[in-house]
């Protein structure tokens, strides 16, 4: 059923530039941007546990190595592969690092990468022009092409982090995570090689940003070191995680869509308090739902409005 719904759901996002306009499709473009970085960042911070904040830093270290690639004459695909590739190998190399760390001290640890990785950036004026950011070459194409090509793009990594995800779950690799997340300590008595387990975690957690990095520097056309490297967009991942249930396969997707849907809401209705309202919501859900929506027990829920559920229904 929950995988029908989801084929159902991406076949409305790519439906969209046949009959709507470009705002909505470019709703459908960010929902499946961040579906993608939610998938990767669960990785870590759902099945591991391990409260990452560096997402900003894969996600704009994404940005500028395809921005780079491209500006010296490498192919768009190539660009966004090299892209990906730097960026999961420097996961490797910062996770073999910060992962000695746990707890609050990992969190911290992982903030302050985002600001260094943007101190360097910003300060490297010679090569990634520094504050005042780069032009990227432009997407062949009208606008209207330019934004289904980016939508599939985007919807096509989406599904890749998508099945990811159900290969990790289904894999030692997503049982030894989830051993690390119960207790470290007690996994690796058991033989469970945590490091190695972390890395990769780290590593995968990685790899989808810098995908989608790259491919909305092309989107974009201009990218500068305060939008790639916004503290925002290293904590808006996680809430939507949180909100639709971490750890989970489907969590991820439906934390995403209804976090984008939402900001957008009040957004266009709420302009000068779109922000403190969108952020008290977050808080009341968080609170409230720890598990995240996936995890909610609607038989118990129904059944407190009055409502009798049905017995033996899909889960």
């Amino acid at each position: 059923m929950r995988y029908a719904l989801l084929a159902a759901w991406i076949v409305l996002l790519a439906a969209t530039p046949l009959f709507a306009d470009n705002y909505t499709v470019r709703i459908a473009i960010t929902v499946a941007m961040y579906s993608a970085m939610a998938l990767s960042w669960n990785f870590i911070g759902g099945f591991a546990g391990y409260p990452s904040f560096s997402t900003a830093a894969f996600f704009g270290l994404g940005c500028y190595v395809g921005a780079l690639a491209q500006r010296n004459g490498v192919p768009l695909v190539l660009a966004w592969t090299l892209a990906t590739i730097f960026v999961t190998a420097f996961a490797v190399a910062l996770g073999a690092i910060i992962l000695r760390l746990k707890g609050h001290y990992f969190a911290i640890g992982s903030i302050a990468v985002v600001e260094v990785v943007r101190l360097v950036i910003s300060s490297w004026g010679s090569l990634t022009g520094g504050g005042d950011g780069l032009n990227v070459p432009l997407l062949s194409g009208g606008p209207d092409r330019v934004a289904a090509t980016v939508l599939y793009v985007m919807l096509a990594v989406m599904l890749a982090a998508f099945v990811a995800t159900v290969l990790v779950d289904r894999a030692r690799l997503g049982f030894g995570l989830r051993c690390i997340n119960q207790n470290e300590d007690a996994a690796d008595m058991v033989g469970i090689d945590t490091t190695r387990y972390k890395i990769m975690g780290y590593a995968l957690s990685a790899l989808f940003c810098g995908t989608v990095g790259a491919i909305y520097a092309s989107w974009v056309g201009y990218i500068d070191p305060t939008d790639s490297f916004s503290i925002l967009l290293t904590v808006k991942v996680p809430v939507m995680v949180l909100l639709g249930g971490a750890g989970t396969v489907f969590g991820p997707v439906v934390g995403a869509g209804l976090f984008v849907l939402l900001e957008e809401f009040f957004w266009a209705n709420f302009l000068e308090w779109n922000r403190a309202i969108l952020g008290g919501i977050i808080v009341f859900l968080i609170f409230f739902l720890p598990g995240g929506f996936l995890k909610l027990d609607y038989r118990k829920l129904l059944r407190r409005i009055g409502i009798p559920a049905k017995q033996g229904g899909a889960a």
